[in-house]
């Protein structure tokens, strides 16, 4: 080729494909922003537990669009196969699967998670009449109802962000229930129903559950299986205030021979030496105890829960046909907005800050005790400014 001819090509090239253009070490490549990409769909079903949906807001649908483009491509399908953690891009390339383990191990979504122990672990072989349900394996899958149940998470969501309902610690098998709600991982689920139990060969309870959970999912978890679970990574869902109240104030007054007291509510006044404390008028713990108050209070001046200091009891209750705890909850959630905000240090120097004492005169506790005893409480509120009970808006 001529030298002429060489400079009239490279004077034609209005796209500049014969540029050579100095290459920079900070510029992203191709292939750095198609992974950059695709992790962004990682992420969100690390979060929320499921693949990107069309048409469930602006940022999902944008990545469920992402996502049907790249499952589309074979070429961006076999450059991202290193970083498909969650299997979404349906790769044609099997992994060799030799053995029952290879299946389990490969199981990076845990849909065939295991209900107890490991399989491969003899020592918890089941007995014959356990071994006909064993091959079973609870998997999540789609819930064909769910709409039946979609309004209950909508309130349970709702009442968690009013404070109807709080999220609190499992600690106890007793916690399971139908119709409880609980949260794994993250996501909220329901005890729809508890199927037959029996006794495994450890003393324990054991049986099928039905679980709906809130993205339109659900399994038939083993007992054993729910209750570790919450153990490692779960909360237990309180019931609804107003609900608990209700049943609460229907049995408080119901009394037979035949009951038996179940505690005592009390109220007390600190005897403390403190100024601070003693400048406060109107300071009044509510609380309540199994045992006799007498006995409950008669260390109260090594006890921060009692201000480091003796107590007077002013009045006490006894408690039958309900959960002491249930009805001392219910007086704190009453006087909430006038709760001690008031910091205690014990003999160690240790702080501590007593949630149970409150600002409120004494005829306004005795008067909201006895609009628990008639069941009248669920209509009133306390205003801590007039230091009055007044109607609920």
């Amino acid at each position: 080729m001529k030298k002429e001819d060489l400079i009239k090509m490279i004077g034609e090239d209005e796209l500049g494909l014969l540029e050579v253009k100095p290459q920079n070490s900070n510029a992203i490549t191709a292939d750095e922003r198609l992974i950059s990409s695709y992790e962004e769909i990682n992420k969100f079903v690390d979060e929320y537990n499921h693949e990107p949906k069309t048409g469930a807001g602006v940022g999902e649908h944008r990545l469920a669009t992402r996502l049907k483009s790249l499952r589309e491509d074979s070429k961006k399908v076999a450059a991202l196969k290193d970083y498909d953690r969650h299997r979404l891009l349906n790769s044609e390339e099997k992994e060799d699967i030799n053995s029952i383990k290879d299946i389990f191990e490969s199981d990076d979504l845990g849909i065939l998670e295991d209900d107890t122990d490991s399989i491969f672990d003899l020592k918890n072989i089941p007995e014959p009449k356990e071994r006909e349900s064993a091959d079973f394996i609870a998997r999540r899958k789609s819930c064909k109802d769910f709409e039946k149940y979609e309004q209950l998470f909508i309130d349970c969501q709702n009442d968690l962000a009013s404070g109807k309902r709080k999220l609190i610690k499992f600690n106890s098998d007793k916690q399971l229930r139908e119709n409880g709600f609980f949260v794994i991982n993250g996501i909220l689920l329901f005890i729809e129903k508890i199927g037959e139990t029996y006794i495994d060969k450890y003393g324990k309870i054991d049986g099928r559950q039905r679980c709906i959970f809130e993205n339109g999912t659900e399994s038939e978890m083993l007992f054993r299986s729910l209750v570790k679970r919450l153990y490692e990574n779960g909360k237990a869902v309180s019931e609804n205030i107003d609900t608990d109240e209700k049943a609460l104030l229907e049995n408080f007054n119901v009394i037979s021979e035949k009951d038996k007291q179940t505690g005592f509510i009390y109220v007390l006044k600190s005897l403390s030496r403190d100024p601070k404390i003693q400048s406060i008028e109107n300071l009044y713990k509510i609380g309540f105890s199994t045992t006799l108050v007498e006995e409950r209070v008669k260390n109260a001046a090594d006890d921060p829960t009692y201000l480091m200091a003796l107590v007077r009891i002013i009045t006490t209750f006894e408690c039958y046909n309900l959960n002491p705890q249930k009805l001392e909850q219910l007086l704190h959630n009453f006087f909430g907005s006038a709760c001690l905000n008031f910091d205690i240090f014990d003999k160690n120097g240790k702080r501590h800050t007593p949630r149970e004492w409150f600002i409120a005169p004494l005829e306004i506790i005795e008067k909201a005790i006895k609009l628990i005893i008639n069941g009248g409480i669920v209509n009133y509120r306390y205003n801590p400014e007039q230091e009055e009970i007044v109607l609920r808006s």
